[in-house]
């Protein structure tokens, strides 16, 4: 577990490369769907923290609404809006829909609501390790799923941004924003876009010194955090940018957080259950 290609940030606490047993597990193929999500909300009613808050953060891209929507901008990310009405059933702002999106990740949802879903649908999020291990489809130390080819090398790999960001992308994998959880190809554990596309929540509170100090069998990450770790970077990262699109990165946000490129996928109940 851990970078092995010499790529890390080390502020996110990527290394030391350590090993790392677990238990067998069950985890979704993809990433949860909008209509499984909906399915959720119309049992249960369910109102994301997005929805509660009455925003959430919109590439600035993306954002479909008018001006006197967007609340404002963060400092060190203009790229990011902050826009009233956006959320998972409207994920460029008031002026967006859900229409054919259905086959598409799931977005402003925080980690509390991917909680909520799990304990909906009788499962639980991936611990950190777990999802390194899934990711990995099977390759030890290489820096991407499918290898160490780079995301463009033969054709495009993964959803993450072409082009000079974040001002234009080329499109030339065929996205601006999210793709349906079934494009480009499984990895060798047939999981689909464990990188790209959007972040995936865990389990984990997230810390940087998490490695030279966690356990080393079944490890579920520190004990308290004020942050959630998120993996698989997003159609957002790019080279020049965010060269998180990596088995290994790793990133984090606050537990009632959301946004338009971060969603999850879950794990079946086991020994290893949410805390």
């Amino acid at each position: 577990m851990g970078d092995s290609s010499g790529d890390q940030n080390p502020a996110d606490g990527e290394t030391p490369r350590h090993a790392v047993t677990l238990d067998g597990f069950e985890i979704d193929a993809t990433t949860v769907t909008n209509a499984d999500f909906a399915r959720f909300v119309d049992d249960t009613g369910y109102r994301t923290e997005a929805e509660v808050f009455g925003f959430s953060a919109v590439f600035h891209l993306a954002v479909a609404a008018p001006e006197e929507d967007i609340l404002g901008q963060p400092p060190g990310t203009p790229w990011w809006f902050g826009v009233r009405g956006a959320s998972w059933r409207r994920p460029g702002g008031s002026r967006s829909d859900l229409d054919g999106l259905g086959d598409h990740p799931v977005v402003h949802v925080s980690w509390n609501d991917a909680l909520a879903y799990c304990g909906w649908a009788g499962r639980r999020l991936p611990t950190e390790a777990e999802w390194e291990y899934a990711a990995r489809g099977g390759i030890d130390g290489a820096k991407y799923p499918w290898g160490d080819a780079e995301v463009d090398e033969g054709g495009w790999r993964a959803n993450i941004w072409q082009g000079t960001f974040p001002r234009e992308n080329t499109i030339e994998d065929g996205w601006l924003t999210t793709a349906p959880v079934r494009s480009f190809e499984p990895n060798g554990y047939g999981l689909w876009q464990t990188v790209g596309n959007v972040w995936e929540w865990c389990q984990d509170w997230f810390d940087p010194r998490a490695y030279q100090r966690g356990a080393v069998a079944d490890p579920r990450g520190p004990r308290r955090g004020s942050t959630k770790v998120l993996r698989g970077g997003s159609y957002l990262c790019h080279l020049s940018y965010c060269n998180r699109y990596r088995n290994s990165a790793r990133s984090q946000n606050t537990p009632d957080s959301s946004m338009g490129n971060a969603g999850f996928r879950t794990v079946a109940l086991g020994d290893t259950s949410a805390r």
